[in-house]
């Protein structure tokens, strides 16, 4: 008997100790949740890792901030029924935010096929732990025994599932929720295009030339009601990324994101996390859940909107350079006139050290465009300077000064002559 229950404690830590090393092993076709996974945009075709029977990948995300920023501004006094004054602003000063958390798990199906799976444990807008999506990604169809498959094989990947839509490539750049590893900054742009939907997208890449055309539900939630009011959403990217040589990358990308109809669009306010910027410009009624979004803008074009934006990338030596320069033209669904807004990023960062452990960088953002209901023209200005060290791959500290100012808002709204500053501390572990 002792000898049976010996060699079933063996076979359990035997067992135990080969899922371990599954749950950290790297994937095919996959980007690492680390500091390696930084300017990888889509993945590549590069097949580089065998595949050895199906693996489940178990991995996560944490961040945690430490903020002092203040706020002013200089809108008229407007009263509710209980003669609170709703254009005071709240008084905030230092701590720290809310941790935030997310649970990634990504599953080695078949050779070139993967499933990944994201879920939020803590989020600044949910308590509760909630999926942000999930899709299916094929990059070889040799699981299928069809025959020859090299055309699909060499150049095309394909998506399916309710997931992150590929318009753009700040969306590789920027926070999500508990993942801030890839972004060289704590907040995201002022005009945050970030959602997911339903649907599917084909992406071809071949000696640096890229492209990709998807099509979507158009919505964040599926659903079978008000057929009349949803029309699908098509997304397409063509652009080019290459290696000139050891010393310099090149990549310049154009997407287009459409949809002629939605019961609610919700490219601009998809991010369901939240901001990094805890209750700047709110008031004195507001909470860090209902009031998730501080310090954006939502250019409210919900029911009908096209947006354009172009990024180009270049990384010379340790020196980085993204821009992102964006016009987005639609209305809300109780408007009848096309409202324009547009948007300037551009990052400059430069990393040194040995694995370019370190880095230094800047970030100019301007957004303007037309408010609804109002119709004023209005804008806003932010600059982030900050830095940042990889203790490890696994963990990096940031610090961060961020100023970002309102222009042109109506006297009786509560950004009137408002602006915000200060320092933002941020810790990431990312595996």
């Amino acid at each position: 008997m002792k000898k049976y229950f010996i060699a079933a404690i063996a076979f359990v830590g035997l067992s135990l100790s080969t899922f371990a090393q599954g749950l950290q092993r790297d994937l095919q076709f996959w980007r690492p949740y680390d500091q390696r996974g930084i300017n990888i945009f889509e993945t590549g075709k590069a097949d580089t890792i065998e595949y050895e029977g199906m693996k489940v990948r178990i991995g996560g995300h944490f961040t945690q901030q430490w903020q002092n920023l203040s706020h002013s501004n200089t809108a008229n006094e407007v009263l509710n029924a209980n003669n609170v004054n709703l254009n005071k602003l709240a008084d905030i000063g230092a701590g720290t935010n809310l941790a935030t958390a997310n649970l990634n798990i990504d599953v080695a199906l078949a050779d070139g096929l993967r499933l990944n799976l994201i879920a939020y444990l803590s989020s600044r807008h949910h308590p509760e732990t909630w999926v942000k999506g999930g899709y299916l990604q094929v990059d070889k169809l040799s699981f299928l025994n069809v025959g020859n498959t090299d055309w699909f094989d060499k150049y095309l990947t394909l998506r399916v599932g309710h997931m992150q839509i590929n318009y753009g490539d700040a969306q590789f750049r920027r926070t999500d929720n508990g993942n801030a590893m890839y972004n060289p900054f704590i907040g995201n742009y002022i005009m945050d295009a970030f959602t997911t939907e339903v649907g599917g997208e084909l992406f071809f890449q071949s000696n640096g030339i890229l492209a990709m055309a998807a099509v979507t539900g158009g919505e964040i939630q599926g659903g079978v009601t008000n057929p009349a009011a949803r029309k699908p959403s098509f997304i397409g990217k063509l652009g080019y990324d290459k290696q000139l040589s050891d010393d310099l990358r090149v990549r310049l990308t154009g997407s287009v994101y459409t949809t002629s109809g939605s019961a609610r669009n919700t490219l601009w306010g998809g991010d369901r996390a939240g901001s990094r910027y805890y209750l700047v410009m709110e008031n004195t009624l507001a909470s860090t859940s209902a009031n998730f979004t501080s310090g954006r803008i939502n250019p409210g074009q919900t029911n009908n909107i096209t947006a354009l934006v172009v990024n180009p990338f270049i990384k010379f030596h340790g020196l980085e350079l993204f821009g992102n320069f964006e016009q987005s033209k639609g209305r809300a669904a109780n408007e009848t006139v096309d409202r324009t807004w547009k948007q300037t990023g551009l990052d400059l960062v430069y990393r040194f050290g040995r694995n370019e452990k370190y880095y230094v960088a800047g970030r100019y953002n301007e957004v303007n465009g037309k408010l609804a209901g109002s119709g004023l023209d209005v804008s806003l200005d932010r600059i982030q300077i900050g830095g940042g060290w990889f203790v490890t791959k696994n963990v990096l500290a940031k610090l961060e000064y961020v100023q970002q100012n309102y222009s042109n808002f109506a006297a009786t709204d509560i950004r009137n002559g408002g602006k915000f500053n200060g320092l933002m501390i941020e810790g990431v572990i990312g595996f």
